[in-house]
């Protein structure tokens, strides 16, 4: 009945974890980018069970016994032994037992506990032996030997024998103490664990509670989390656009793109070009006027120079050498004094300038920003074009919601949950019911076990008594007929310890070979092996518990032993806190990987696409009126103007001197002539040269460098314009070409994509729910928890106090034979005898002569 309850609570566990899906859609999310969903993380329970086990003091015992044991049973675990006694279940090793092959499993058996059998035989032979040697010392001592005659021979060791024994007697009685105080110690600690017992209990069916409560909670979340996905679904359609439009916009922009930046750039040239030619005729024009007016002033300033050269002072006889040496070579000079560039016989652009600005009438740049924006408008298209095909996909997600949720009604979780609750809660109250009756059986236990203590106590009493007595009541002046009444009791203590050490140490040893027999064989076989993970490897041996199953817990569970779950998979998974579908293998009950099968929710997905046509014919870059502006441009002939005539009249000059220069030198020529009139006209000459070059020559070099800058920048547009033109209007078709005719390659690969990218987000929830599934739902911990806790109580409280107990209280019963011939000794030293040894005083001393007799004690009288 338990197993198909669980069954149910597995099944119906995985199903609606799987596939119950909320009515009410939570508020989305804000979710990571790139396509990457964050589910979060599935809430879990706390267990409170701790299963481990630390003894504290008392495990130094527990290790002691343990390498004790080892002693007595140092073989390795025999598990083709107990596999093989497994099989036959002892019936055939009972029934034919003289079979060869019992026979030799018998063998092997004996073989192995060779060393519990001999702790064994000797127990017993303990137990026999000395209760018939009690007896006989009994029987001999009443007939006066074995020390049962009163008397004691005098030696001069006798103190030193004496103090010998004592001090054994002693040691052997503390050697006992630890025996009993190790066995009591171990006696309470049993009582005190099995109290602790009660929490571990508790502990572990609340997590068992905690399971049951969480993981409704848990499927609950795995359910609320297909909410994440097709929220991300819906905002991706509604953001067809910038998704899928902008990839489509982003690979056809790599050809786009340069074609439509280079007729940016023609478009520019042609700015610059319009530019250029203005400022050439503006230049050229105020270059021709400006050079009419230099001639001529140059000319006024040449005449006026000649004119004043001619004066008396420069040619009369009675003029200074000097004077007319200056003057001659201020004549020589006057040759510089013209002109350098001739800028009249320049041929003017303005059939160019013309024929431009008729271009600049068609606004080109305009133009081409509109094929831009055409181009740039390619998301907004795609999701203009897309929008009736996306119309139904909000519908189409809620019906596959729905579809979903409709397997989750197939079986009632909730219910079953509550039954397996149930369950609990009567194991609970069952389990604390037997708990009045575990304390009685646990008293009568320690009552015993007490009982046994009390033995060795009793006996350890009379012993260290005897030993005070003896040590008080000693006088070493006293005869052994007149040793004290403190010392004669300490005897008699003595010998009835020797007295109930007969009576009680078979007793004592019987209980030690038992529960040696027992708890030793537990530890080997059970306990150790659990801990080396042995014992389930002889609980997974194929055919064990049934000669038709491989695998008993699948074959008795799921009727399919071939099926791959162990006792030690199932431990080592719930161990790891996975989840139980995983550990149980429950996909044999209920495979959800039908469900979990990403096509069963993305094929309706993938029928949206199908009719998915996108249409970019529209997108027109670059428009006749345009073309025909770009040809009309090659057409200016701005190439066939003759820039080196040009650039070689700017080269020159604007006359053929530094005007400046002139200026200052015939000034400095004029000062080394005397003072007079002729120095005063020529400074003058040189003044008006200075102003010529300051009022006309400077601002025609200005004129000539922005001549120079465009007649430059003409040249350049120029080089090679018609191929430049076609270059670009080749571009221009075939980036048009791309967008008309073979987009669709394009325009598919994009949409296989951004398909695949919807397609991902129900894969990741499917496979985020199979993870979850298998390490997060129903994490298994408390069952691995139970079975810690069974090993718990079983070995580290039950078998490790009994073995404990038996260990001090086999040590008590050992050591209880040399405190039996060390109290008989001890006792002779102690009591008070009835005859002594007496000597005759002789003068010489003569061992040969000389005998000691026997003499009575004396009377009371004489005390």
């Amino acid at each position: 009945m338990w197993k198909t309850g669980l069954l149910l609570l597995f099944w119906g566990l995985l199903t609606s974890g799987e596939l119950q899906q909320e009515e009410t859609e939570p508020e989305r999310r804000s979710l990571p980018p790139s396509g990457k969903l964050d589910f979060g993380y599935v809430p879990q329970g706390v267990y409170q069970t701790l299963a481990y086990y630390e003894p504290g003091v008392i495990g130094l015992l527990f290790h002691m016994v343990h390498a004790f044991l080892y002693v007595v049973q140092p073989n390795p675990f025999p598990e083709d032994l107990v596999i093989k006694v497994a099989k036959d279940k002892f019936g055939a090793i009972q029934s034919e037992y003289q079979k060869p092959e019992n026979i030799v499993l018998t063998l092997q058996a004996i073989y192995y506990e060779t060393g519990f059998v001999v702790c064994a035989v000797l127990g017993l032979l303990f137990m026999v032996l000395l209760p018939l040697v009690g007896l006989f010392f009994c029987l001999c001592r009443c007939c006066d030997n074995c020390g049962g005659e009163m008397h004691q021979r005098q030696r001069k060791n006798a103190d030193c024998q004496r103090g010998l024994l004592t001090t054994l007697l002693f040691a052997t009685s503390l050697v006992i103490t630890a025996g009993v105080l190790c066995a009591y110690a171990a006696n309470q600690n049993l009582s005190s664990q099995l109290k602790g017992m009660r929490r571990l209990v508790s502990s572990n069916l609340r997590d068992l509670q905690s399971f049951t409560n969480e993981t409704p909670t848990q499927v609950d979340y795995l359910i609320a989390q297909y909410a994440t996905a097709k929220n991300k679904v819906i905002s991706d359609l509604d953001n067809v656009g910038p998704l899928l439009g902008g990839k489509i916009h982003e690979e056809l922009g790599k050809e786009v793109c340069p074609a439509m930046d280079g007729a940016l750039r023609m478009a520019g040239a042609m700015r610059e070009t319009k530019d250029a030619l203005e400022n050439v005729s503006m230049s050229l024009e105020v270059l021709q006027e400006a050079t009419g007016k230099l001639h001529f002033n140059l000319s006024l300033v040449r005449f006026s120079l000649n004119r004043t050269l001619n004066d008396p002072g420069c040619n009369d006889e009675d003029s200074d050498a000097t004077t007319a040496q200056l003057c001659l070579s201020i004549r020589s000079s006057l040759a510089q004094l013209h002109v350098s560039a001739n800028f009249t016989r320049l041929p003017d652009m303005n059939n160019q300038l013309e024929s431009v600005n008729q271009l600049m009438k068609t606004d080109l740049s305009n133009i081409i920003q509109k094929g831009y924006s055409s181009f740039n408008d390619t998301p907004a298209m795609v999701s203009d074009q897309m929008r009736n095909v996306f119309e139904g996909a909000r519908g189409m997600l809620d019906i596959i919601g729905t579809n979903i949720s409709s397997f989750s009604k197939v079986f009632p979780v909730h219910s079953t949950m509550a039954n397996f609750t149930n369950f609990i809660s009567h194991t609970h109250s069952k389990i604390e019911d037997s708990y009045p009756e575990i304390d009685q059986i646990d008293f009568y236990r320690w009552i015993c076990c007490i009982g046994l203590c009390c033995m060795v106590v009793l006996i350890l009493a009379f012993n260290f008594l005897a030993i005070l007595c003896g040590t008080i009541g000693y006088d070493k002046h006293a005869s052994p007929t007149t040793r004290g009444c403190v010392s004669n009791t300490g005897g008699t203590l003595l010998m009835a310890g020797v007295g109930f050490s007969f009576l009680f140490s078979w007793i004592l040893m019987g209980v030690v070979t038992a529960t040696f027999l027992v708890g030793g064989n537990l530890e080997k076989l059970v306990c150790e092996p659990f801990h080396t993970k042995q014992l389930f490897k002889v609980l997974d041996t194929p055919h064990l518990v049934n000669p038709e199953w491989r695998n008993f817990i699948p074959g008795y569970m799921y009727n399919d032993s071939d099926l791959d779950l162990t006792v030690e998979s199932l431990y080592s998974n719930c161990k790891e806190n996975r989840g139980i579908y995983s550990a149980m293998r429950l996909d044999k009950v209920f495979n959800v990987t039908p469900f979990l099968n990403s096509s069963l929710y993305t094929k309706e997905v993938g029928k949206m696409f199908n009719d998915v046509k996108i249409d970019l014919r529209v997108i027109v870059l670059l428009e006749s009126e345009g073309k025909q502006n770009l040809i009309g441009f090659s057409e200016t002939g701005v190439d066939r103007i003759n820039y080196a005539a040009y650039l070689e009249e700017v080269n020159k000059g604007v006359t053929q001197v530094d005007l400046l220069s002139y200026a200052n030198e015939l000034e400095a020529q004029t000062d080394l002539m005397p003072k007079g009139p002729l120095q005063t006209s020529l400074k003058g000459h040189a003044n008006s040269l200075r102003q010529i070059h300051s009022q006309q020559v400077v601002p025609m070099e200005q004129a000539m460098s922005m001549l120079n800058q465009s007649i430059r920048l003409l040249e350049r547009t120029a080089s090679d314009l018609p191929n430049k033109v076609a270059d670009v209007l080749a571009t221009i078709e075939a980036a048009q070409y791309l967008i008309s005719q073979n987009a669709t390659q394009v325009v598919n690969q994009e949409t296989e994509k951004y398909k695949q990218t919807i397609v991902g987000y129900f894969r990741q929830y499917i496979e985020w729910v199979r993870t979850s599934l298998t390490m997060e739902v129903a994490a298994c911990k408390p069952f691995s928890n139970i079975v810690d806790t069974v090993e718990i109580v079983a070995c580290s409280f039950l078998v490790d106090s009994l073995n404990t107990f038996w260990f001090g209280l086999g040590c008590c019963a050992l050591f209880l034979l040399p405190s039996i011939i060390l109290s008989v000794k001890l006792a002779k030293f102690y009591r008070r005898m009835d005859t002594e040894d007496v000597y005759d005083d002789i003068l010489a001393y003569d061992t040969m002569t000389r005998f000691p007799r026997a003499s009575a004690p004396p009377r009371h009288i004489d005390w």
